[in-house]
């Protein structure tokens, strides 16, 4: 042998180094539940029954469109003969009833608007008030937060202030509690200098709040091309990610005004513009192994019908299911190309939305079920028997991600836990979320 040992380890000291480093940007997808959608409602318009309040009216509003499974089935293009159209009717209808809304935003960006200081200082302290009786209550969404506005010169201030009375009044009322998964939403985010500003504010919080270190979690908006590339041209979103120190949870992509910031015509602004794949595609690169959840935007055609009132004609009822039903396909083909490149995330600005939502992530699970169950069931066979370390490595990346499309299945409410049996799973092993310690444990 010709290198000795002080060489070999000379070089490998250097290798582990940058190896850790990399680990330490990079720690693989994060296993615990991602909530398929985020409802976002003007701060103005939120109280503690908002979230109650928007579940029954989703469920009203696809009762009444969607009163069968044929009109279901008409509605979205599906086969009314075919056994998983009942089977996501009915997981649409019982999501609804137990779970409508799985992500919340109180919005004082967009959905409020720039008003007088003294009315938005009154709505944050009101709005933290209504949140703590909705905690008190269990009328809150499983996950949930506010959104501020942009940290741009003109709004900064406001922008904190915001989050500074919201927080404080909030805690005064809770005894010191933070809604479950409670999250910030940072809008228009362009600089890393944005988001270090607000850990800062986090720190400070925190501190002077009495809460726990790190407890506060944020979420960056990628809504323009300067939050796709810097001043120099280089890729910016996972410096913008790193300026969070561990803090920021999720990326969400705004369609509208990032193809605004484009150049792009209002009537052209979509959620399947070949501009907003360009962006999705750069989030994904940018952002993979990374454990930041990415979330797509919202479709922006509402299914609401034109005519209003308890006395409809038939011509009129007929009219406004067309208008429903066409802003519901649209945007259950906006929902599946965001599935299909791996947005399992995306907002919804109406109750009528959420069943859309649902029956779209429902119908992309259930649709490969079969096929995914089988492919996973051989895949533990095989990888249980593999004893390179090499092969262990390849199946274990391979098998979780397997393992996770059946995760978010689960946690939407696409799939029971009976179902996921199938793959020859235990119940243990599937909440145990590791594909590896699955291989580990069955050798």
């Amino acid at each position: 042998m010709t290198l000795n040992e002080n060489d070999i380890k000379a070089i490998l000291s250097d290798l582990s180094k940058a190896n850790l480093k990399l680990k330490e940007i990079y720690p693989g997808d994060r296993l615990d539940r991602q909530p398929v959608q985020t409802v976002y409602g003007g701060a103005q318009l939120f109280k503690s029954t908002s979230i109650k309040r928007m579940g029954e009216l989703a469920l009203s509003s696809f009762r009444e469109y969607a009163p069968g499974k044929d009109a279901f089935a008409k509605a979205f293009g599906m086969d009314k003969d075919n056994d998983l159209t009942e089977r996501i009717y009915n997981k649409v209808i019982r999501k609804l009833e137990i779970e409508a809304v799985e992500d919340f935003r109180i919005d004082f960006e967009d959905g409020f608007g720039n008003r007088p200081d003294k009315e938005e200082d009154e709505t944050a302290e009101f709005t933290a008030n209504e949140a703590a009786k909705g905690m008190n209550e269990n009328l809150l969404s499983p996950f949930f937060g506010i959104r501020i506005k942009t940290f741009s010169e003109e709004l900064k201030l406001r922008a904190i202030r915001t989050l500074d009375i919201f927080l404080t009044a909030l805690v005064k009322s809770t005894g010191g509690k933070l809604p479950e998964n409670f999250v910030v939403t940072l809008p228009k985010v362009t600089v890393p200098e944005h988001v270090t500003a607000l850990i800062d504010v986090f720190e400070m919080l925190e501190k002077k709040l009495n809460l726990p270190d790190n407890i506060l979690q944020m979420e960056i908006m990628i809504e323009t091309t300067q939050s796709i590339f810097d001043q120099d041209g280089r890729s910016n979103i996972i410096s913008l990610v790193r300026a969070a120190k561990g803090r920021c949870k999720a990326a969400h992509f705004g369609v509208y005004d990032y193809t605004a910031s484009c150049d792009i015509t209002a009537k052209l602004q979509a959620m399947d513009h070949p501009a907003c794949d360009f962006a999705r595609n750069m989030m994904k690169v940018s952002l993979a192994g990374t454990g930041v959840w990415l979330s797509d935007g919202a479709t922006n055609v509402m299914p609401v019908g034109l005519h209003k009132g308890n006395n409809l004609t038939k011509i009129q009822i007929a009219e406004n299911t067309e208008v429903v039903h066409r802003a519901w396909k649209l945007m259950y083909d906006h929902v599946q190309h965001s599935l299909n490149n791996a947005f399992y995330q995306g907002w919804d600005l109406h109750p009528a939305q959420l069943p859309v939502r649902y029956a779209a992530v429902y119908m992309f699970f259930l649709n490969g079920l079969e096929s995914a169950s089988a492919r996973l069931k051989n895949f533990i066979e095989k990888a249980a028997q593999a004893t390179l370390v090499g092969d262990v490595f390849d199946d274990a990346a391979t098998g979780q991600g397997l393992l996770n499309y059946f995760l978010r299945a689960l946690n939407c409410g696409a799939i029971t836990e009976a179902e996921i049996l199938q793959t020859g799973l235990s119940l243990e092993e599937v909440r145990g979320k590791s594909f590896l310690k699955i291989l580990e444990n069955r050798r």
